[in-house]
């Protein structure tokens, strides 16, 4: 219903935000990393816009906000794993940044996963084999992809490139998307962290 809500931001505490759009104050659960890249609400009211995702329940309507649209990607992934609730979904968003969402999952990481509250070890096993093989279906030819990564650049190594691929396209992104962007970057030496956060950038413009 809402793709996004702009306006002065009235409420800022740990896991809520309440957004003035004329004269209509939005309510909007948030997670620890929107919570941190929210102004602080002052006099006059500063400005944010916050992403959306509205879940509709047979006893309450609640609204979920995003600074980014990426972290509003991964948190409708994290929802659509079976057993995965918005909750928990909000948990693992405040214990990681969706980069770090993106790295877990396609470097099978159940461990810094579970660390999000309420979040067990079942349960990340589950988003990792979930998310990872929606992956895994978007790629036509994994070798053909593989071989297109080689030529990006020298002294990656095509398995690092592969992850940062994998973990655009958890955010969102096509795989031509992600494909395109890597191709622009110099990733001698890079981490695969660092890959990831420059390809963004690219993608953001």
């Amino acid at each position: 219903m809402f793709y996004y809500i702009s306006g002065g931001l009235a409420l800022l505490d740990a896991n809520t935000a309440v957004i003035d759009a004329g004269g209509v104050g939005y309510r909007l659960t948030i997670s620890q990393t929107t919570h941190d890249a929210l102004p602080r609400p002052a006099q006059p009211m500063p400005q944010a816009r916050l992403f959306t995702h509205m879940a509709v329940r047979e006893d309450a309507v609640e609204l979920f906000g995003f600074a980014t649209n990426e972290e509003l990607s991964a948190f409708k992934l994290l929802i659509s794993v079976s057993g995965v609730g918005p909750k928990a979904a909000m948990a693992i968003l405040s214990l990681l940044t969706p980069e770090k969402f993106a790295l877990a999952v396609c470097s099978e990481d159940t461990r810094t996963l579970s660390k999000a509250s309420g979040v067990g070890a079942k349960t990340a096993a589950r988003i990792v084999l979930e998310l990872k093989d929606k992956l895994l279906r978007e790629s036509k030819e994994e070798s053909t992809t593989a071989a297109a990564l080689e030529t990006i650049k020298p002294g990656t190594s095509t398995n690092r490139l592969t992850e940062a691929q994998d973990a655009l396209i958890v955010l969102g992104y096509t795989r031509a998307e992600a494909l395109g962007a890597l191709r622009t970057i110099d990733t001698s030496g890079m981490e695969l962290e660092d890959i990831i956060r420059t390809a963004l950038k690219k993608l953001m413009k």
